[in-house]
């Protein structure tokens, strides 16, 4: 059996599964929020709790695989988003398996991985584009915060090549961005890309743009300020929070653009992460593909660009579990 994760900073899935060949099929599938758990082993162990009590014990496991949310740096975790420390001997250690068997991915690489392996439901066509054969990849996802990667014909596959994109400078491209921008390095030095693409990113921009519009959730620790404004817009109930969501939803098809020229991804641009989910009417009304195609010169070559978001909620489990499957025969 393999063991395949995604730790994110909001909450992390596991998923147990049985090999047959080349082929994986899920037997048991658990999330919890990631607060919930004050280390990675109370995680596994609640797991193996649960998976047991469903009759599925977590023995004789082959080897583990896990996208988390942070760089992989000497076999550690480097993050702010995600509260635990991990390392491949930890989890190894806890899951009582061979080091040599145990995987770190970066989340965003793990979900970039799952692309060979997903279904024609899996994917929620943008826009048709021309996608050419061999020609690179690219995987973008907002969440907790943003990840990017890069796929690349080695010749035999699609190999992936993580990166920390979300972590280059914000670069707005109009005067509100601007304004945004101005408003968040009254407090921070340095304004990222993903302190607006990411979940965060949303009351971020309405904090800014509508100062004299507050909402009772800003101040509750409690409540879900993206999710609250992504709601209210959907229902039409406040008209700063509709603009607000557009306002991101620029930012996010902006920064897919910006990948989209470091890469060239004539083989397509697939939109990944738990915020793509949530606002599907929103990224299908065509502001995303306009944001990423408005790039002056390159705007019509970018249009021919293939753009599918993920549908699939489990993608970087999928991704992590490939990669462990492989690992399992070396």
């Amino acid at each position: 059996m393999i063991l395949a994760g995604d730790l994110g900073g909001t909450k992390c899935t596991l998923i147990l599964y049985d090999v047959d060949g080349q082929q994986l099929r899920a037997v048991y599938r658990l999330t919890a929020r990631t607060a919930e758990f004050p280390n990675i082993e109370d995680f596994f162990a609640n797991f193996r709790e649960q998976a047991k009590r469903e009759g599925h014990p977590l023995v004789g496991l082959a080897s583990a695989g896990f996208g988390v949310a942070g760089a992989i740096v000497n076999d550690e975790v480097v993050c702010n988003n995600l509260p635990w420390t991990i390392t491949r001997q930890r989890v190894a250690e806890s899951l009582k398996i061979e080091p040599s068997k145990t995987l770190l991915l970066n989340d965003v690489e793990a979900a970039a991985s799952s692309l060979a392996h997903l279904e024609k439901k899996d994917l929620l066509e943008l826009n048709p584009g021309i996608p050419q054969p061999r020609a690179p990849k690219v995987y973008v996802a907002a969440g907790t915060g943003l990840g990017e990667s890069i796929l690349f014909w080695n010749g035999d596959r699609y190999q992936v090549s993580a990166c920390e994109a979300g972590l280059t400078d914000f670069a707005p491209g109009t005067d509100r961005e601007i304004v945004v921008l101005q408003a968040l390095r009254q407090r921070m030095p340095r304004v990222c890309t993903e302190e607006i693409v990411s979940g965060r990113g949303f009351r971020a921009i309405h904090e800014a743009i509508f100062p004299e519009v507050q909402h009772s959730f800003f101040h509750d620790p409690t409540q879900d300020a993206a999710a609250n404004i992504t709601q209210q817009a959907f229902a039409k109930t406040c008209s700063a929070c509709e603009e607000s969501l557009h306002m991101w939803t620029e930012a996010y098809g902006s920064e897919a653009g910006n990948m989209a020229l470091r890469a060239l991804p004539f083989g397509g641009v697939y939109v990944g992460g738990g915020i793509a989910l949530k606002i599907l009417p929103k990224l299908k009304d065509g502001t995303f593909v306009r944001a990423f195609c408005n790039k002056t010169k390159l705007a019509d070559e970018l249009a021919r660009i293939p753009i599918f978001v993920v549908l699939n909620q489990d993608a970087p489990v999928l991704g992590a579990a490939y990669a462990a499957l492989v690992a399992k025969s070396l």
